[in-house]
């Protein structure tokens, strides 16, 4: 147990101390719309202006009005604006979910027509013989907490997976892509086919044609490069074959040169011959002369 709190006795001094922290509580936790509304609050308040002269100098004080005056003036900063709100999407089942409630319901009504008497009293025959009305109560009680079991967990699943806001959403985007196909169509734009009814060649060509454009732009790359190098190469080739056509026909004009100078000889060669071999004779006599 604890012990109780002993209070101080509270004297004169202490029931002034008391009153005066009092009057300043209610000095601070007055409204500043009060001064702003009226320009004199001295009027408005007598009970804090004797309060605060009691203690506090009346310059003091009056310059404490002006400035809460001036505060509550102040124009405050208006905050940003909100964000947008999300798209609202309608809770009512729609036609998607209401379908699939009919769906379940008329599952579930199949499979509970199931469990009639009969085949409840085919599977007890000893006790639809005894107590057929107790097999019927039991009967009825089952298929009724079953129907209402099977609700409420399909009612829970719906909440969990919100499937009935998604399945209404799901149907605007459908009305809405009806809508903008139903506008395409009338302002005469040729409306895009929808890949999945597009044969597999194509899915298969529009998948691989990233790569193969890359792979494209590549080759035609090293393609430029080989024709740019084949180019130089031809141009190499054509000056080597210039110079060979200049070196051969300086030479068939040498070869022409030496015919023409052979033909002049031809002429003359005769007479040289016989020039040549009469200083020969000659040659040998004047030998044969100095011998002597």
């Amino acid at each position: 147990m604890t012990s109780p709190q002993v209070q101080p006795p509270v004297t004169a001094t202490g029931e002034s101390e008391l009153q005066h922290q009092g009057d300043e509580m209610d000095v601070d936790t007055t409204p500043a719309t009060t001064s702003t509304s009226n320009p004199n609050p001295q009027q408005t308040n007598p009970t804090r202006v004797t309060r605060s002269t009691s203690k506090e100098p009346a310059g003091e004080s009056q310059n404490e009005q002006q400035q809460s005056a001036q505060e509550a003036a102040e124009p405050s900063e208006e905050p940003d604006s909100p964000p947008l709100p999300n798209k609202h999407i309608a809770v009512t089942p729609g036609p998607r979910a209401s379908r699939l409630q009919e769906a379940f319901a008329g599952s579930l009504r199949k499979t509970l027509e199931k469990i009639n008497l009969k085949n409840f009293a085919a599977c007890y025959p000893t006790v639809a013989q005894g107590a057929p009305g107790t097999l019927e109560f039991v009967q009825r009680t089952m298929v009724t907490r079953l129907g209402e079991q099977c609700n409420r967990e399909f009612e829970s699943v719906l909440q969990k997976r919100n499937a009935v806001a998604k399945l209404n959403e799901l149907e605007s985007l459908v009305s809405d892509a009806a809508r903008r196909k139903a506008e395409l169509e009338a302002s005469g734009v040729k409306t895009p086919i929808p890949p999945h009814t597009l044969p597999a060649e194509t899915i298969l060509a529009a998948h691989l044609a990233p790569h193969l454009a890359s792979q494209q732009s590549q080759l035609n790359a090293k393609l430029q490069t080989v024709q740019s190098h084949n180019a130089l190469l031809f141009d190499e080739i054509q000056g080597q074959r210039a110079e060979m056509e200049r070196i051969l026909a300086a030479v068939e004009q040498v070869l022409a040169d030496v015919g023409g100078a052979n033909e002049l000889l031809d002429a003359v060669v005769g007479d040289l011959a016989t020039e040549t071999r009469a200083v020969e004779a000659e040659m040998s006599g004047m030998e044969v002369r100095t011998r002597t």
